[in-house]
């Protein structure tokens, strides 16, 4: 279950890459072993995030 700060960090850039970078969200999922929110998106799905339990954003993917 995604926490509040997640949820809210999941809508801004859900917003962000469909309203104004008209960007297709292809996944969003939550990824069991670290509780992260992991969202692929881009045309050619070269675009990654992954959302921590706190609503902040992984550098990188794990």
């Amino acid at each position: 279950m995604p926490t509040v700060a997640q949820l809210q960090s999941l809508y801004r850039v859900s917003y962000q890459l469909t309203y104004i970078m008209i960007q297709p969200i292809h996944l969003i999922c939550i990824d069991n072993r670290t509780g992260n929110i992991y969202i692929l998106a881009g045309y050619d799905e070269e675009l990654e995030f992954q959302i921590l339990p706190n609503g902040e954003f992984a550098d990188e993917p794990n």
